[in-house]
């Protein structure tokens, strides 16, 4: 394929000396004073000039080894561990993902043509790598396949998003700007680039390409393309040396400066500073762009489609409108944000050659259409290929519940063929499973749907879901509402859509040990109903790895395990009372019958799922010797809603014992040991590692948090989603008590939900001896120990630009931890937000988090 791994570098001095980069600091419970401050050396006054020039001289010999030349809390030995563990998480590192794929018909009419979006962590660069891949797919006897892939991938150098035309003769590029510069757009057909514009700020900001709002789509003529980018920044207020100028100013004046004018508001995490999401159109022959106008400004907009066009009668949009009424609340990964399917006419009328052009002046007074009143959520609109059905998800549980994430449901509107939008009538195809029999369909958890997810029957779409902790590939029968399991039932590992050719399937499969594959999918009889799917393997150049990663991996094995509920007593729903699931990663075989250490590993949301595809930090840290234990708790998606809906209200207790519970499973069937147990968890999983810490004390010897809710009380005020808070900690009243003034009582409330409320606040006294019972203190004296509470050393992996849990919440639990004399190390990403996910705050997060575990695990 090329490169297919990056440069292998040495991470120490890959590392820039600015502390902007990152702060670490690493706290010792027994001194105030770091131990590198401690080793300087200065020899007595009395030594003879000659003995201390022998000493300087040994002192610069072994500078290189020097405390004091090491980077701040590593010893010579943890550094030639971070040497070592940094070369092989760089080859983990470098795997690629498949983002995005297409198909298209063959030029000779035999075969066809898939192109592959793919993505690669450039760790130098801090960013991720693009590129694009094509193979030319062909159909032998006995329906085997055979794909040639082109000699090299080429770099997308700069490229925020591409987009095929429905023919596939024409790829739209989008190149967004990193300032204030124009954003561009350029037409590209299979030899060369056919149109290139340039749209400057005062016409609209960066296209959106965030998989949300995101929404770029070409009508059926390929004249014209429907998106959504940042409106319009809006003009600040002008000052000068006299004060206030009127009018403004559009130039750069040296002699005048732009005040900041009105706050506006944004959606939250991932969205700071981002203005209002807007639709447009561009005629991609005169570049000409358009505003749609008629919408109303407190929609935000997104996921914009073409509806089918009829001759002689209005075109229509449709896409999904979000209200900011009241206001934005944090809306990534969060689906209890309440929206609807509009529909508005698209400014444009028929030209000379019957094509499709942008009027010259549009009508402002366009109706803007609700399709789905009686729907409190619907999103990712697709029309079938004759335009017949519009199909939706709809995420209702949630913005019923106030979960911020549920069950879905799937929904079919009968498009009208005479252009009459008023009275639509809107059919279930697939409704909220509450709860489901073992082995049978849970419900559906869907991300997202590929461009075009259609079979040729016109009825039929195939979509990824979550399937208890597997990811799996449906079909759909949108008439009849029929859901079949299309991927391999035989097997635990996770498949994932990538796109269709024709009525087969591009897929990639992996598990926790295996890296992704490619998989071609066809029916084996379209003539019978319900037939079996066959699937065959695609040789690829795309995901190679080392040998070394190899070999790592081959070692390894993982199961899916039933965990029993504890106390089915108490669960209100049969849904509730069913077991959950673990996937269990371990050693092929025991070394001298010795368990693995343990790592447990927990997923944030807490409505979301961890499932059995492969993670390559989490690979990374297996491969180290270590066992996962990857706990899909009751509140996971991909269960039913009954089990999902069991945990709002219960957060820090349901979950917890869950977790324990599982721990406690792998303890007596063998195949964990109870003495060397780590856990780590981000956002909610950071949640629970810090409960678990406070409420099993014991039976953890090593703790990561990243990004970790930690108070509650204190993190109502300050986070993008408060109302999160108040569901997760009251359940599903949660919704109505939210508000912007939390009371006594709610923040009463809000703290014993918290990880704090079991920080320590008894100390036995060290002085004295005897059966005496030993004083207690709300406090932490001078010479008392811990006798019960937190004390399992945690690293903390926080991001300083998080808006869903600000750093601050981790850090007052830091050192609270710090305080009480346990064992800490911060690292602080300036430039993250709530995922960590750029290249080097993902790689250095994850070497500091293997060596922490390392210390105390082995």
């Amino acid at each position: 394929m090329g490169r297919a791994h990056l440069v292998k570098l040495n991470w120490l001095s890959c590392l820039p000396p600015s502390p902007s980069h990152l702060l670490s600091l690493t706290i010792s419970p027994h001194s105030s004073t770091p131990a590198l401050l401690r080793s300087s050396f200065s020899a007595p006054r009395s030594l003879s000039t000659k003995r201390s020039s022998a000493i300087q001289a040994s002192m610069d010999a072994s500078v290189s080894s020097s405390p004091k030349d090491l980077p701040v809390g590593l010893d010579a030995k943890t550094e030639e561990e971070y040497a070592s563990l940094s070369s092989l998480l760089q080859e983990f590192t470098s795997i690629p993902n498949i983002d995005k794929a297409w198909t298209f018909k063959s030029n000779t009419g035999i075969g066809s043509q898939a192109m592959f979006s793919i993505s690669q962590a450039n760790l130098l660069a801090n960013k991720r790598r693009k590129y694009a891949l094509s193979a030319n797919i062909s159909k032998g006897s006995g329906n085997s396949v055979n794909f040639q892939w082109s000699p090299f991938p080429v770099e997308m150098t700069g490229v925020s998003t591409v987009v095929p035309s429905p023919s596939g003769s024409k790829l739209l590029v989008v190149r967004n700007p990193e300032n204030e510069s124009p954003t561009r757009f350029e037409i590209w057909n299979q030899g060369h680039v056919e149109k290139e514009f340039n749209i400057p700020q005062s016409v609209h900001g960066s296209v959106y390409c965030d998989g949300w709002f995101e929404g770029i789509s070409w009508n059926s003529n390929e004249t014209l393309l429907a998106y959504v980018a940042e409106e319009a920044s809006t003009s600040k207020p002008t000052f000068n040396d006299s004060g206030y100028k009127k009018g403004g100013s559009a130039d750069k004046d040296c002699g005048s400066w732009k005040g900041q004018g009105e706050w506006e508001e944004d959606w939250g995490e991932t969205y700071a500073g981002k203005r209002q999401p807007a639709l447009f159109l561009i005629d991609i022959n005169s570049g000409q762009v358009q505003p749609v106008k008629g919408i109303s400004k407190s929609l935000s907009v997104g996921q914009v489609v073409w509806a089918p066009s009829t001759q002689g009668l209005h075109q229509y949009l449709v896409f999904v409108g979000w209200s900011s009424n009241p206001r934005k609340l944090g809306i990534k990964y969060c689906y209890n944000r309440p929206c609807a399917l509009y529909a508005v006419r698209a400014p444009v009328c028929a030209s000379e050659a019957n094509d499709l052009e942008i009027k010259e002046s549009p009508n402002e007074d366009s109706p803007v259409l609700n399709l789905t009143q009686s729907r409190s959520s619907a999103f990712f609109p697709s029309f079938s290929p004759d335009g017949r059905f519009l199909v939706f998800l709809s995420g209702r549980s949630s913005v019923d519940s106030g979960a911020h994430s549920a069950t879905d449901s799937l929904h079919r509107i009968d498009w009208p063929v005479n252009g009459h939008l008023s009275s639509l009538k809107i059919i279930d195809v697939i409704p909220i499973v509450q709860s489901a029999e073992d082995g049978c369909f849970p419900g559906l958890y869907c991300s997202n749907f590929i461009p075009n997810p259609w079979l040729s029957d016109g009825c039929t779409m195939i979509v990824s879901s979550a399937w208890g902790s597997i990811q799996v590939i449906l079909s759909v029968n949108v008439l009849s509402g029929d859901v079949s399991r299309i991927s391999p039932t035989d097997s635990n590992f996770s498949w994932n859509l990538l796109t269709l050719d024709g009525d087969s399937i591009i897929a990639v499969f992996s598990s926790p040990v295996d890296v992704p594959q490619i998989r071609y999918g066809y029916l084996v009889d379209k003539e019978i109903k319900n037939a079996a799917w066959d699937w065959s393997d695609v040789s690829s150049p795309i995901f190679g790895c080392s040998a070394k990663v190899n070999f790592l991996l081959s070692c390894r094995q993982f199961t899916i395990l039933k965990i029993p509920v504890k106390d089915v007593s108490e669960c209100r729903t049969k849904g509730a009372s069913k077991p959950f699931e673990a996937i269990f990663v371990s050693n092929q075989s025991k070394k001298n019958d010795v368990c693995d250490p343990l790592i447990v590993v927990l997923h944030g949301g807490p409505h979301s799922v961890s499932l059995s595809g492969f993670a390559k930090s989490y690979a990374f840290l297996s491969s180290l010797g270590y066992s996962l234990l990857i706990v899909n708790y009751r509140g996971s998606l991909g269960f039913g809603e009954e089990a999902l809906q069991s945990l709002p209200g219960k957060v820090g207790s349901q979950d917890v014992n869950d977790v324990i519970t599982a721990i406690n499973h792998v303890i007596d069937t063998g195949v964990a040991s109870p003495s060397k147990i780590a856990v780590i968890g981000g956002s909610h999983g950071g949640f629970l590692t810090t409960h678990l810490i406070g409420q099993a004390p014991d039976k953890f010897v090593a703790a990561a948090a990243r990004n970790p809710v930690c108070n509650l009380a204190s993190m109502v005020g300050i986070t993008d989603i408060p109302d999160w808070c108040y569901v997760e900690s009251y359940g599903v009243e949660g919704k109505t008590k939210f508000t912007e003034a939390p009371s006594a009582e709610d923040l009463a409330l809000f703290h014993s939900k918290s990880p704090i409320s079991h920080i320590s606040k008894v100390f036995a006294k060290i002085k004295g001896g005897g059966n005496r019972k030993p004083e207690t203190y709300n406090f932490f004296p001078p010479s008392f120990s811990h006798i019960g509470r937190v004390k399992t050393p945690t690293i903390f992996v926080l991001g300083a630009q998080d808006l869903r849990v600000p750093f601050s919440n981790g850090l007052q639990y830091a050192r609270a931890l710090k305080e009480r004399g346990v064992e800490v190390k911060i690292l602080m990403f300036p430039n993250d937000v709530h995922a960590i996910e750029r290249p080097q705050s993902d790689y250095e997060g994850f070497l500091n988090i293997a060596v922490w575990f390392n210390k105390y695990c082995k």
